[in-house]
């Protein structure tokens, strides 16, 4: 297989894996991360503390996480068909790729919360803050530089997920190495796409360490979360003085 062949075959598959890989995080995000909150929130001694809630959720999350992700796409393909109308190519890999992400990003963003100060939970409390504000004001906030790391861990994963999906008709880089670098033995053609999956993977955690490092910057130079008023300086004695 010439050059030139191998680059109008990797074109349009570099655009499905990325199109693939984009489109499970967007929704991996939005659903993953208000449970991990609320894996927080439901745990023993959180603010609205359930355990049955907790250990449900908590069970739901460990079946998902502990399934491997070939049997999750076989055992997702009616639903998947029902939901898209399709159970190949990009599209169709999109939906078990984003049911296997939400648990393993859910933890993540647990972990994260949880490492945020009590004592900014309880500062809130005091002064009468509900659970909305102190997601909103303080956990979200002080756990940003850990849940765009975990951001950065997911979609690293899903890169590795969706080459998986590739070689059961998900289309993209791993479909492409599948087909023509397996199959068809070429074996030249199958080291490039796993080159380019590296470059990809190797951009994408230097600007997830990146943004990290500018998060945790903000903070250390005073854009962590107030919760109390500036404080008014010091009276001197020249002020102390009658005019």
């Amino acid at each position: 297989m010439t050059w030139d062949q191998m680059q109008e075959l990797m074109g349009p598959a570099t655009q499905e894996t990325l199109q693939m890989v984009g489109v499970s995080t967007l929704c991996t995000v939005l659903l993953g991360l208000p449970l991990g909150v609320l894996l927080v929130l439901t745990s023993k001694g959180g603010v609205l503390q359930n355990q049955p809630v907790n250990k449900v959720l908590g069970a739901i999350v460990n079946l998902t996480r502990s399934m491997p992700f070939i049997i999750l796409m076989i055992a997702l393909i009616s639903f998947t068909r029902w939901l898209t109308g399709n159970s190949l190519g990009w599209q169709a890999a999109t939906v078990p790729l984003t049911v296997g992400a939400i648990p393993f990003f859910a933890r993540l963003v647990e972990t994260s919360i949880r490492e945020v100060d009590r004592g900014l939970v309880e500062a809130v409390h005091a002064m009468g803050g509900g659970t909305w504000t102190l997601v909103r004001k303080v956990l979200i906030p002080e756990a940003l530089p850990g849940i765009v790391a975990s951001v950065t861990t997911t979609v690293i994963a899903l890169i590795g997920y969706s080459a998986m999906a590739g070689t059961v008709g998900g289309g993209g880089l791993g479909d492409l190495a599948y087909r023509y670098g397996y199959l068809r033995f070429e074996t030249s053609f199958m080291w490039i796409i796993v080159a380019e999956i590296a470059v990809i993977v190797t951009v994408i955690q230097l600007a997830g360490d990146y943004a990290v490092r500018r998060l945790n910057g903000r903070g250390r130079g005073g854009g962590r979360t107030r919760l109390l008023p500036r404080q008014r300086p010091a009276t001197t004695d020249e002020d102390l003085v009658a005019p």
